[in-house]
């Protein structure tokens, strides 16, 4: 299983320890997503950074629409699917989306693919940014969190 993890705040009047995690998460800017394996260690990571960021299960086809969308290169490229057929075990760019959201790959197998996805501000706006998921935006959102990446893609 997959999580994306999204930064929602600043970090302005930010603890340096929660500062250092993200840093460690490779979430330098708001806005930004990646992607994290289950496993205890990241659990902890997100329970420390819960008041900054959004995270919860992405599926397959949410994933291979930010890919298409959002995935981006070095050199500032696009990600294609061609570019993945040449470069990689799999067919598409859904095949790799399905296959990172069930855990069996990661991004690292894509030669040269940056590990943060640069998404755009949500659309229509968000339910706030200082309380936790059911009233605002921030914590743990369990399968809910498609949506939010769809509004951001």
């Amino acid at each position: 299983m997959t999580y994306a993890v999204i930064k929602m705040r600043s970090i302005a009047k930010m603890k340096p320890d929660i500062r250092r995690t993200l840093e460690l998460l490779n979430l330098d800017r708001t806005n930004h997503c990646v992607l994290i394996e289950d496993n205890a260690h990241y659990n902890g990571m997100l329970r420390k950074v819960k008041d900054y960021v959004a995270w919860g299960n992405v599926d397959g086809e949410t994933l291979s629409v930010l890919l298409e969308k959002r995935g981006m290169l070095e050199g500032r490229k696009r990600l294609t699917n061609a570019y993945v057929k040449d470069r990689t075990a799999f067919d598409d760019i859904g095949s790799l989306a399905k296959a990172v959201a069930e855990g069996e790959a990661t991004l690292r197998d894509v030669p040269e693919l940056k590990p943060v996805l640069r998404l755009h501000p949500p659309r229509k706006g968000h339910k706030g940014i200082k309380k936790p998921f059911p009233e605002g935006v921030l914590g743990f959102h369990g399968t809910d969190i498609n949506e939010l990446l769809l509004t951001m893609r």
